[in-house]
């Protein structure tokens, strides 16, 4: 019988650290993005998929939006019907892995008056089909 009073037990009553970067409060650009490694590209093309444009968006306003990440191609799908009006969505191709990764970082974030939508773009749609839900 152990006549010890104090044990290892009293730090099941200490609650855990709080990882701050986790909350909602701390800067967005200091919060992981929550998106699972493994759904990243092994190889290139590192492809973003961009939901929820703003119908004005252009080229230029995609690159000044990841600017400072290595993006190497813009593409912005317009509708078949009317060549002057852009689908709403597109894609942002990037030159190595982390650069793809900080943009995920950015989802949510306004462009234009619109949060837009930042997701590992996948081969169905990067051949242009819209994806699903």
């Amino acid at each position: 019988v152990s006549t010890n009073w104090h044990s290892n037990d009293d730090d099941v009553y200490r609650a855990p650290p709080i990882d701050r970067s986790l909350l909602p409060t701390a800067p967005r650009a200091a919060r992981e993005p929550n998106i699972d490694r493994s759904r990243l590209p092994k190889s290139p093309p590192y492809t973003a998929f961009l939901g929820n444009l703003p119908y004005d968006v252009t080229e230029e306003s995609i690159k000044d939006f990841f600017r400072g990440l290595n993006i190497s191609a813009v593409r912005l799908p317009r509708e078949p019907t009317n060549p002057e009006r852009l689908k709403g969505f597109g894609y942002a191709e990037f030159e190595d892995i982390d650069s793809l990764f900080q943009a995920l970082s950015l989802n949510e974030e306004s462009l234009g008056n619109r949060r837009i939508r930042v997701d590992v773009a996948d081969q169905a749609q990067d051949k242009g089909e819209r994806p699903a839900g």
